[in-house]
């Protein structure tokens, strides 16, 4: 009897307290209220093109077809047929290998870069020039590839590129750089440094601006370099910003920049700039086998989502996960 009292005490407290919460929450939301309102927009447009299209996943588990629909298609049989599809291609070594290669080399390339002009603007000391900097590397940003593509043939062409000619005029034989797969991958980073360098100083910039400057006045009382102070202050003040953007490329790390590499690539270099996503346009939507593109679509999703957990665990032991 004494037991079922203590219990029935316990239930009416944990009762109380959950409603307390739930008033707490209530008054949270309703304080806040302004920035929730504007939180709205984002959280629909997720839930409308993120969430909601994940339906269409089960197609990679049905033989579909477009004029009986998602539900009107029957399923495949077995129900790894698509994936089974994939991964006995002939392509499947080369595409995978393709893929991680391009975008480890994005990765390992394209980290550095922007930390290293975010320093550099950040200890410029004459307003006007890093502002005019600033603005002309965080431009490209805004170019699509295919006025890139035009750039690089500007540039690299093998009959009329200014890379060539000078070449040619210093005695040398022109290079065809843009089919050459000695130097397909290389333009393919490099391009996209280029691009990105401004804009993701840009994150790393607005990072070094919630450091406490009290840290810089004590390390010059201190008599710390201007190198020390980068260092021991700079560095370690955006360390978490520099692991959040690498936890998210990893989880992307499947994706090697299909819009790049479509525009940039052509037959003579598919050896070693055909990715996955170049495969599955071509195979899954040119040729509508839209099974088997959901089916290699869910596979890369599965493993940016074990590549994530992964590095964040990973990263969890120097204190610096993402949750």
């Amino acid at each position: 009897m004494e037991q079922q009292i203590i219990v029935g005490q316990k239930t009416k407290a944990g009762r109380k307290a959950r409603e307390a919460n739930l008033k707490l929450s209530a008054k949270q939301i309703w304080a806040f209220r302004a920035f929730y309102l504007m939180l709205l927009p984002g959280v629909i447009y997720f839930v409308i093109f993120r969430y909601i299209p994940m339906y269409g996943v089960v197609i990679a588990f049905k033989d579909f077809q477009i004029l009986d629909g998602i539900l009107g298609s029957g399923w495949a049989d077995p129900w790894y047929k698509h994936f089974q599809t994939f991964f006995n291609s002939p392509y499947f070594g080369q595409l995978m290998a393709n893929t991680f290669i391009i975008s480890i080399y994005k990765v390992v390339f394209g980290m550095a870069p922007p930390i290293i002009m975010a320093l550099l603007l950040n200890e410029c000391r004459l307003r006007w020039f890093k502002t005019v900097v600033q603005t002309l590397t965080y431009m490209p940003h805004f170019l699509s590839w295919v006025i890139i593509y035009g750039i690089l043939i500007a540039l690299l062409s093998q009959n009329s590129g200014i890379v060539n000619r000078f070449i040619e005029g210093s005695g040398g034989q022109s290079i065809g750089f843009m089919t050459s797969v000695d130097y397909f991958r290389t333009i393919l980073v490099s391009s996209e440094v280029w691009k990105d360098l401004g804009w993701g100083a840009i994150i790393y910039l607005a990072a070094m601006t919630a450091i406490d400057p009290t840290l810089y006045e004590a390390a010059r009382v201190d008599g710390a370099s201007r190198l020390r102070m980068i260092w021991h202050i700079t560095l370690p003040g955006i360390r978490n910003v520099i692991v959040l953007l690498l936890i998210l490329k990893l989880g992307h790390i499947m994706d090697a920049g299909f819009d790049q590499i479509y525009i940039l690539y052509n037959i003579q270099v598919y050896q070693v700039a055909d990715i996955l996503d170049t495969w599955v346009f071509r195979t899954g939507l040119q040729q509508l086998n839209f099974s088997l593109g959901a089916a290699v679509g869910l596979f890369k999703s599965f493993i940016g989502l074990i590549l994530v957990l992964g590095s964040n665990q990973l990263s969890k032991k120097w204190g610096e996960g993402i949750w």
